[in-house]
């Protein structure tokens, strides 16, 4: 039986702060082998997160084999973020390069 899969402990924090600027957070990070935590759309853009937890030495935040596997395949639409600020700058930047009402 497959144990349920650790998440860090700031991903909690970071899914709310996403959900409350309006963004659509799919939480994947259950799934096997997947490289990445959530799946997140915002302003007509989307991309694929992978969550660190901040707190951790630099050491502890390395990406792992699939997380690194799922970077190069998807390039600019895969983010690594540790921290609300970084979120914040996430969705700022995919705002930017959506297809919101400006766009």
């Amino acid at each position: 039986m497959r144990r349920a899969a650790k998440i860090d402990a700031n991903q909690p924090e970071i899914v709310e702060y996403f959900r409350k600027a309006g963004a659509v957070v799919d939480i994947v990070s259950s799934l096997p082998g997947i490289g990445y935590d959530l799946i997140v759309h915002y302003m007509g853009a989307i991309v694929l997160v992978e969550v660190k937890d901040g707190s951790k030495p630099p050491s502890e935040r390395c990406l792992t084999a699939s997380e690194t596997a799922a970077w190069k395949r998807h390039g600019s639409k895969f983010a690594v973020i540790s921290d609300i600020q970084e979120a914040n700058g996430l969705l700022n930047s995919m705002a930017e390069h959506g297809l919101g009402p400006n766009k």
